[in-house]
């Protein structure tokens, strides 16, 4: 079985194993951003930018303000992931474009 977070590019045709983590090829259309986060394992880093956003807003005051918070940041990481996307992309390639986006916004927000 290959390993998901290597690479492989497989040139026309559908080889064995080039989805086996969701991540070659194209994004599907089907897959969730909560999905994504959770394949790549960014959903602890992802909730400390949350965090920090709602820190500077002055701090968490009622659900409404939390998802106020996440909702713009959610769409912004989901912008940034179809910019960046490159087909045959692993999950390990996957993960890095998230982790690079979210270190960038803390960078910022420090």
């Amino acid at each position: 079985m290959p390993d998901p977070d290597t690479h492989t590019s497989h040139e026309g045709g559908d080889a064995p194993g080039d989805s086996a983590d969701g991540f070659h090829r194209e994004i599907p259309p089907n897959i969730t951003l909560e999905k994504i986060i959770d394949m790549t394992g960014e959903l602890e880093h992802l909730n400390d930018l949350v965090m920090l956003c709602l820190e500077k807003q002055g701090g968490f005051t009622c659900t409404e303000a939390y998802f106020t918070a996440v909702q713009p940041i959610l769409d912004l990481l989901e912008v940034e992931i179809r910019v960046r996307y490159q087909p045959g992309m692993s999950r390990n390639e996957m993960k890095l474009i998230i982790q690079d986006w979210i270190d960038g916004e803390i960078r910022e927000l420090q």
